[in-house]
């Protein structure tokens, strides 16, 4: 019977990379908790403004309700560490580097959020500018993820695709808000 594609590797031949069970969960616990931390961090922000000044800005039509939002992250949020846990074990050269760019998106991911909404009451328009430079920077690092992680893990790559298309969705939403606010 020939193993699944995810359960080897040209390099090391074994998926885990010879981590056992045990380390395999915490390391598993560590990335979701980094995209929790990220996500919570991020609600500080929002929480504080989305029934502040995003209550009465002109939205895209196509924006989503509000309550859609939280359960969409907290799915791309749980992939998004899946991906990087599938990627963390393979334990190839090339985990590291992918494994930094990742953290880079993650870093941009973090920013967007305070930058959007903490600083519109503050700086206005420009923080929707900001904001929008800073979900672009956002595609093109979660692309470059994308394309690191699919050669050490397929399915780490494929995780990544809804993420990529809800920022750029996102992303649409920010330039509108910011050209009509």
């Amino acid at each position: 019977m020939e193993p699944h594609p995810e359960e080897s590797t040209p390099r090391s031949g074994n998926p885990a990379g010879n981590y056992g069970p045990g380390t395999q969960i915490v390391a598993l616990a560590i990335f979701l908790g980094a995209s929790a931390l990220v996500a919570w961090l991020g609600a500080f922000a929002t929480v504080n403004n989305v029934n502040g000044w995003y209550v009465t800005a002109d939205k895209a039509p196509w924006t989503p309700a509000n309550g859609v939002f939280g359960p969409v992250w907290t799915l791309l949020y749980t992939a998004m560490a899946v991906a990087a846990w599938l990627v963390w074990r393979r334990r190839v050269p090339e985990s590291r580097p992918a494994l930094v760019t990742y953290g880079i998106q993650l870093i941009l991911n973090l920013l967007w959020t305070p930058v959007f909404f903490g600083l519109y009451p503050v700086l206005g328009t420009t923080a929707l500018w900001l904001a929008f430079a800073i979900i672009l920077a956002l595609i093109v690092a979660v692309a470059f993820t994308v394309l690191r992680f699919g050669p050490i893990s397929p399915a780490a790559g494929l995780l990544l695709l809804p993420y990529v298309t809800w920022i750029v969705f996102a992303s649409s939403l920010n330039l509108w808000a910011a050209l009509h606010n």
